[in-house]
């Protein structure tokens, strides 16, 4: 419980006027707000009351003093809120190239995302605290995340892939029982398994997963997710992964991908964006597309080419990789997208449509198993993009 919590326990009005800033002081009829209700009503104006506009100044102190009490007054998720604002609103960015200051944030993926695109114009005493702040989001992402990939994918793989001559631990008894009913034994009340059908025992790259990102800005949460996406699936030795990012040019982080920090710093946020480009550099490192599953993760606003971007999905898909288009891989659902850029990819029967990150493991395990993608989204109640030619 926030000290904010304790305080308004028993007194509705006072929420309501901190709510609605000084303006409401008699139309609340709230009494006066006590001294440390006042820092908390004084936090807010700084950032909401527009007057007050910028009130927070410059300096770092008093930079410092708000980000010390909107933590002391607000619960995290709101603080993140208020954080995010203050950097769009106040336009406070220079806060973040503070090591002081940075220390005091509440790191969440946003964050991570202003730091990405400060990353090449941060000085050399902020960046080890700015990777600091970043590792802790990354942990706290790979902690929620990891373990229900790693399970989706290897245990898809194992299904994908059946062995006739499974050892004991490998054997699928479900499908074995299927395949031998008819040599149950009636007075044995048993089945003799003549035949036995296992799962398939782990090799390396069954499967090779290409993440081609967006790195433009409105994609910087999606980025976020599938850095830590690719840094899990590259620690998985039956499949073999790779991470593109582009916006006018084309970088290829693969060799980052032990490491999910160094990979995220490593991508430059902004610019403008060439899908078609992105595809044309898939296109050459795909060598065996039947086992490609290609995970192209862009809003569809195409800077370069549109025709030869469509030329390009739609030969990839002809040759056999499981092509499938997130619009966005994060938690607040899809931002403005090309919408008939989207209706043209659905036209290629290539699934495109917007994930939770939570969602994405389930994603993978119904590609690794060739499984129709735009059933498992109806199932998720995920709406998939539509042709409209």
């Amino acid at each position: 419980m926030t000290r904010m919590d304790t305080e308004l326990e028993t007194d509705r009005q006072q929420r309501w006027r901190l709510i609605l800033g000084d303006p409401a002081q008699e139309t609340c009829e709230a009494k006066t707000l006590s001294p440390a209700l006042q820092r908390a009503d004084a936090a807010l104006a700084a950032l909401y009351d527009q007057d007050r506009k910028g009130n927070l100044g410059p300096s770092c102190p008093n930079v410092a003093r708000w980000l010390g009490d909107i933590r002391e007054f607000f619960p995290s998720s709101v603080v993140q809120v208020m954080q995010r604002d203050a950097i769009n609103r106040l336009d406070l960015h220079k806060m973040l190239l503070e090591p002081e200051l940075l220390e005091a944030v509440e790191p969440d993926v946003q964050l991570v995302a202003s730091l990405m695109s400060l990353s090449r114009v941060l000085p050399a005493k902020t960046r080890e605290t700015a990777r600091i702040v970043v590792r802790r989001v990354v942990n706290e992402l790979e902690q929620r995340l990891k373990e229900p990939l790693r399970q989706a994918v290897n245990g898809s793989l194992n299904r994908a892939e059946r062995n006739r001559r499974p050892r004991l631990n490998e054997i699928d008894w479900h499908r074995t029982i299927q395949a031998n009913l008819g040599r149950y034994l009636p007075e044995k009340k048993t089945v003799v398994a003549e035949k036995l059908i296992g799962y398939g025992r782990k090799r390396s790259a069954l499967r090779d997963i290409v993440l081609c990102v967006d790195q433009s800005g409105s994609m910087a949460a999606s980025l976020v997710y599938a850095g830590v996406f690719a840094a899990v699936l590259a620690s998985l030795k039956a499949v073999r992964t790779r991470m593109v990012v582009f916006d006018t040019q084309v970088a290829d982080l693969s060799e980052s991908t032990s490491d999910p920090v160094d990979l995220l710093f490593g991508v430059q946020l902004g610019g403008g964006t060439d899908i078609n480009l992105a595809l044309g550099y898939c296109q050459q490192v795909i060598t065996r597309p039947e086992q490609t599953i290609l995970v192209l993760i862009t809003d569809l606003y195409e800077g370069g080419n549109e025709a030869s971007m469509l030329q390009r999905a739609a030969l990839l898909k002809a040759s056999g990789v499981n092509v499938v288009c997130l619009l966005a891989l994060a938690d607040n659902g899809a931002p403005g997208f090309d919408v008939r850029n989207a209706a043209r990819f659905a036209a290629l029967d290539i699934p495109t449509f917007a994930c939770t990150p939570d969602q994405f493991p389930g994603l993978m395990a119904a590609a690794i198993q060739k499984q129709d993608i735009h059933m498992w989204a109806a199932k998720e109640g995920l709406a998939t993009q539509r042709s409209n030619l």
